[in-house]
This record gives C-alpha cells, structure tokens and sequence, in this order.
C-alpha cells in the first residue's frame, strides 16, 4: 500500500506545493458545505489510486485550504462499504490525509435514532462505538510503519476533544448528546427488530460509515473527534418508512449546528 499512498501524496503535491494540513475532515451525507469557502479542489477521479464515490449526492472531491485559520484538507463525499469497496479502499483516504500530514482526524456523518431521547435534528458527538460491519480495514497483513499490529481501542474517540465539542454545542444553545454509534453495512435502513436490537447492546445512533475511518485513524495514532447529525428516529414501534430524501433534507436543515460546533472547535486545536 505504501507505493500506492506515494503516488496520490505525489499527484496532490503537484496541486497544492507544499501546502501542509494540521487536520483532515470527513464530510458525510448531506454535510458539505463546511467547506465552501475553501479554495483549492481536486476530484478523486483525478488522484491515482484514489477510490471513486458512488453516492449520488457525494461529490467526490478532496478540498485544500483554511477553516477558521487552520490548514486543513477535506473529503466532501466518503465512500461506504455498501458501495462494493473493500475496507482498505474506503480506509485510503484516511492514510493519504496522514502522510499529507494532519494531527487530528474530523468525522461528520448523519445517523438515526435508537435512543428515545435522542430525536430528529438533534446532534451527536461520538464517544464510542460498536461495530456490525462484515470486515476490519487492518485484516490482512500489517505494515508496522503504519502503526501496530494490534492497537489499542480503548478511547476509540478523543476525550478532550469530546468536551469541548460539548462546551461550545451548549454555548450556542445546540441540542447534542453524548453518544454511542452503532456501525450497519447497508445500504437498507433497520428493520424494527434490529433497531430494538441495537438499542439493547449500548447503541445510541445508528449509520452506515465512521468505523472504518476511526479503526485507520487510531492505528496511525491520529486523534479522532466524530459527530453527527440525527436525521431519522428508529425506536418507534409504529416505525413509518424513510426516505433517502426525507434524511438528506433533515441533514442539510441541521447541517449549520454541526458546522458551527466543527469550525469553533478545529480553532481551539
């Protein structure tokens, strides 16, 4: 992996000079346009051995510039398991943003309720997680240059960072919990008994992504703060079908909370 990792560092070093993030941002659905005001783009299609996103309202494109005064480097559009990808392709990404050189990793995704006090709007900053996906992005061979052969998952989730996520969200007057995320393959929502499932083994939101990212991200030694937007509610016993609209709608109108929380706190950094 490591001479395909050199070949994208090298690609994005033509486009960027030697323009060094502090921090790498991954963008989930319907949460993009954190970094509009950032100037420098290039499509993954672009990058070698850069996987493609095939989500239709992921746009698929890596953003170089300052947020809040810091360099930072940003995925607008991740990639899923559901996609066909393996997990070290969805994971790639993640290894590039380290040699490029970020300190700290920033993860947004949107998510649906398990907790009934958790509701639709609200957002979650994530202190922990469970993972139900098929297969782990380290399984296979390890490179000891990219970290250990079996790291530790303890704090998955960085707790300083944790607080102060929670600090500003209550200055600003933003409903936000604590709270543990449950990894799904998808791309189908639960059904009602894996909802009440999940909710009995500790889960508190579920989604279809983040993992993956933080399993990588904590093998490199990459801090990771995680949050979320709340775009559906799955304790309900008279469960109503959700559509793919009704929760990117639900992420854009609550996206203003999650970037005001992730821009304040990238500065604090």
């Amino acid at each position: 992996m490591y001479h395909l990792i050199e070949e994208s560092i090298q690609s994005i070093r033509r486009k960027i000079g030697d323009f060094s993030p502090e921090f790498g941002i991954i963008l989930g659905t319907g949460l993009g346009k954190l970094v509009n005001e950032i100037e420098h783009q290039m499509m993954y299609s672009n990058i070698p051995n850069f996987p493609i996103s095939t989500v239709e309202f992921h746009t698929g494109k890596l953003i170089f510039g300052k947020l809040n005064g810091r360099r930072v480097v940003a995925m607008q559009g991740r990639l899923h398991f559901y996609e066909g990808y393996s997990m070290q392709e969805i994971t790639f990404p993640v290894r590039v943003m380290k040699a490029l050189g970020i300190e700290k990793l920033f993860v947004s995704n949107a998510s649906g309720s398990l907790n009934p006090s958790i509701k639709k709007g609200d957002i979650g900053i994530i202190e922990d997680h469970i993972n139900l996906l098929p297969d782990n992005p380290l399984r296979g061979a390890n490179d000891e240059n990219f970290g250990p052969r079996f790291p530790d998952m303890s704090q998955p989730y960085d707790r300083k960072m944790i607080k102060q996520g929670m600090k500003i969200a209550n200055e600003h007057g933003i409903t936000a919990h604590e709270v543990v995320y449950v990894s799904a393959p998808g791309p189908n929502l639960e059904t009602r008994a894996e909802y009440r499932y999940m909710r009995i083994i500790g889960g508190d939101i579920v989604g279809m992504s983040t993992v993956p990212e933080v399993i990588v991200a904590n093998h490199m030694g990459l801090p990771v703060f995680a949050i979320s937007v709340i775009t559906d509610e799955g304790f309900h016993d008279d469960l109503k079908p959700v559509s793919l609209e009704e929760i990117v709608a639900v992420a854009t109108e609550a996206e203003p909370k999650m970037t005001s929380i992730l821009k304040e706190l990238i500065a604090l950094q």
